[in-house]
């Protein structure tokens, strides 16, 4: 068999404005490689585990997990690679523990103390040049690399390597016989590795610009970070030349492989448990408090003083109410709906308003009984099975809008109730999309400002359906034509290698994880420098593979707004409102609105859609609720047919006459998912 080689120090995409292979290409390339297994370790964060662990499976590749580290107070790096499970949990929290205490300003680094307790189940290499051997040696101190050695191989035993790197750097070849010489006194094996940085060796110049766009700096500067052209992801042909005279640092790399056999995947929602004050299971703590809920729903929302149908509707809603509990037991789900209710309940006790609920949660009279939305769903024939459906199982997902000035305290107190080690925000990453591109790399290059904004200007920008910059360039002759100057065809081609590449981690706006156990035993980690909560390090994707349930807390300043609108109404009037009595038949409230007076109303308040109002004039609330559904790019084209049938200037077509009942509410427009599912249960009977 040819000699095998394996890569064990590979910076992905996820090594932010440094490394630059995507997940995807990284596993692609090993795979027309042939290579077996392949480790990433980005510099000082798991972020990609679990999309490469996934990615690589697929593909029939070992994933190897692991992490370049800085250790010690001194600018020293080694690389942790994961043998077992308690390897992954160890990294985990060394990870977790760089980025908590770490002030936000200098690189997440770990103490040699950290590093000696949370060893097993790791293999370290030295780090090569960047490691304590490596800067001891550079430094002529050969003792104290001798020392350097000695330490690391009393924390890690047989696990710890030698690593020899050969990018044709002086540095490199200045201490490399030092280094072995140090393996062989210390009985150290070496492993040989390439330090990858970018997918190939025409990739050069594209990561030389990605370098200098995160310090800063120009390219033609040259006291500035560099790499060399040999920090790409070689072939096993390649290294296994390149270090023909050493066969067993190259034979290490499987033999570490081999010793690597932890895999990190998919696990099932891990709910929190809910523990109610009277000791009852999570079922019949959610069925007595729906019960009630709904009878205080009922007395105060749906009864009239006079009403003769009260048993037939006190029947209709019981009935949809126990269908519903019975779905969300089956389904593993009656925490879930604990717990949000418990923080919205608290939230309203504590005079922190709340939004009435939106999206496909508010189908559910569940939710309506236990106060999570404030919108009855019988009433806007809200159909249950679009929020959660035994046949389509994914986890139910309210969007809960709290005021945006008090949102944190309600985090907070989620913090206290299940312990702050069990909370996170969630991570997320910020793309060098199209434009950005085109403008960090021209400015590298030092390019004249004009010439960069003219180009960037020319790519359609569409925040909704973002344009990449391939699309403009096929779209565009006039952009494609700008490639004869010879600076600019330099620009596009680099932007076109980074484009799409993570530039910088931050907190999502809205996603908050609520654990069954201390959160770094499923991830690490991160803390964004401007919040005191930490954040997940795995995306909101991931994050749900990794088994946290997601829990939506958006801020929205139109409730600080209603509020304060509620407060000055009773100091200057002395009224009292109520605002979920507020009736929603108020002729003055549709003539303001048909007025085209809609400014500071939620999803009202664009100049298109105030237009629009004014040519709709909305008379009731299914008016309302339509034309925020159908604003937006495709159903927009409905409008005029909408307003042409509601003023009496064409029929309504009802596509079928069976179809009459569902589509009467919006003048025989589809425009609900409701309609949809409706219409396909009534068709095939």
């Amino acid at each position: 068999m040819p000699e095998q080689f394996i890569h064990l120090h590979v910076h992905s995409a996820y090594s932010l404005a440094e490394g630059a292979i995507p997940v995807k290409t990284l596993v692609k390339k090993c795979a027309l490689m042939d290579m077996p297994a392949v480790a990433v370790t980005d510099s000082s964060n798991l972020f990609g585990a679990m999309e490469f662990s996934l990615e690589a499976s697929k593909a029939g590749i070992q994933p190897i997990i692991g992490a370049q580290i800085l250790v010690g107070e001194e600018e020293h790096y080694l690389v942790l690679l994961v043998q077992s499970e308690q390897g992954y949990l160890n990294l985990c929290h060394l990870i977790s523990e760089s980025y908590i205490h770490s002030d936000g300003i200098s690189k997440p680094r770990l103490s040699w103390v950290d590093l000696q307790k949370f060893s097993d189940g790791l293999i370290c290499l030295s780090g090569a040049v960047k490691g304590p051997i490596g800067q001891a040696l550079l430094s002529k101190q050969y003792d104290l690399a001798a020392q350097k050695a000695q330490q690391l191989k009393s924390i890690y035993g047989d696990r710890f390597y030698i690593e020899l790197q050969r990018h044709n750097a002086a540095d490199e070849n200045q201490i490399e016989e030092a280094m072995i010489d140090i393996a062989y006194a210390e009985t150290i094996p070496l492993v040989a590795t390439n330090e990858c940085y970018y997918p190939s060796a025409d990739f050069y110049r594209a990561h030389d610009a990605l370098l200098c766009i995160a310090e800063g700096r120009y390219i033609s500067e040259d006291d500035r970070r560099k790499v060399t052209p040999h920090h790409y992801l070689k072939s096993p042909e390649e290294m296994v030349e390149l270090f023909a005279d050493i066969p067993e640092a190259i034979q290490n790399t499987v033999a570490i492989a081999k010793r690597c056999h932890f895999f990190l995947g998919v696990v099932k929602p891990l709910l929190p448990p809910f523990v109610s004050e009277n000791g009852l299971p999570e079922p019949e703590e959610l069925k007595r408090q729906a019960i009630e809920g709904l009878q205080w729903r009922l007395e105060n929302f749906v009864f009239t003083v006079d009403d003769k149908d009260r048993d037939t509707i006190q029947k209709t809603y019981s009935d949809r109410l126990l269908f519903e509990l019975d779905t969300i037991n089956k389904m593993g789900f009656p925490g879930y709906f604990l717990i949000v209710s418990d923080f919205i309940k608290w939230a309203k006790n504590n005079d922190i308003p709340v939004g009435p609920g939106r999206g496909s949660g508010a189908g559910s009279l569940v939710a309506w009984a236990l106060q999570i939305t404030d919108l009855n769903p019988l009433q806007f024939n809200l159909l249950f099975e679009r929020f959660l459906n035994p046949e389509r199982v994914s986890m139910p997902d309210f969007d809960v809008d709290f005021c945006q000035d008090r949102r944190d305290e309600v985090i907070r107190y989620v913090q206290d109730r299940y312990g702050r080690d069990h909370v996170a925000q969630i991570i997320t990453f910020g793309k060098l999309q199209a434009r950005a591109v085109v403008r960090d790399v021209g400015r590298v290059l030092q390019m004249p400002y004009g010439q960069i904004d003219k180009i960037a200007k020319m790519i359609p920008a569409n925040p909704a359906a973002p344009v990449t910059l391939e699309e403009a360039l096929d779209a565009d002759p006039e952009l494609r034509n700008q490639r004869s100057d010879e600076q600019i065809d330099r620009l596009l081609t680099i932007a076109l290698q980074l484009e799409g590449l993570y530039r910088h981690a931050s907190t999502h706006a809205a996603g908050v994880v609520i654990g069954d156990r201390p959160l770094e035993k499923l991830c690490a980690l991160y803390r964004d420098p401007k919040s005191d909560i930490p954040a997940t390090q795995f995306n909101m994707k991931y994050v749900e593979q990794a088994g946290l349930v997601k829990y939506d807390f958006l801020g929205l300043k139109t409730l600080t707004v209603i509020q304060k609108a509620i407060r000055l109404i009773k100091q200057v009037h002395g009224i009292d409102i109520e605002i979920l009595k507020i009736p929603l038949d108020d002729s003055k409230t549709y003539e303001m609105i048909s007025s085209g007076a809609s400014t500071g109303v939620f999803q009202l308040e664009s100049t298109g859609m105030r237009d629009t109002l004014k040519k709709m004039k909305p008379n009731r609330f299914e008016d309302i609720i339509a034309l925020v559904s159908l604003y937006r790019p495709g159903p927009m084209d409905n409008i005029p047919t909408y307003i042409d049938v509601k003023d009496g200037k064409i029929p309504a077509d009802y596509l079928h006459p069976k179809l009459k009942p569902i589509l009467e509410e919006t003048y025989g427009i589809m425009v609900y998912q409701e309609q949809v599912m409706q219409a396909a249960q009534l068709l095939a009977g």
